[in-house]
């Protein structure tokens, strides 16, 4: 019988942002928020998904800029555009 690659239901999800940092941060900033139950985990796919945004705008200006190697300034102007399309 061949092992499975799936993870186990018990395993817990190591968290770079815990629950009680986001509580803090929220009441700082926004007294009048509250953290839903899988706020935290939210948080962390919005994470994810913007490096994955990211690294796919990082990797097209590397090609635009016929360079083999993705560097800072690919990176900077990736992250201009990204936020500026978040905001509108």
């Amino acid at each position: 019988m061949a092992l499975s690659n799936t993870v186990s239901q018990k395993a817990k999800l190591k968290r770079k942002a815990p629950r009680s940092f986001l509580k803090r941060v929220f009441k700082r900033q926004k007294p009048h928020l509250r953290l839903e139950a899988r706020g935290d985990l939210l948080v962390h796919l919005n994470c994810l998904l913007f490096v994955h945004r990211l690294a796919e705008e990082s990797r097209t200006n590397a090609c635009e800029n016929k360079c083999g190697v993705i560097n800072k300034d690919h990176v900077l102007a990736a992250a201009k555009v990204i936020l500026k399309k978040s905001r509108g």
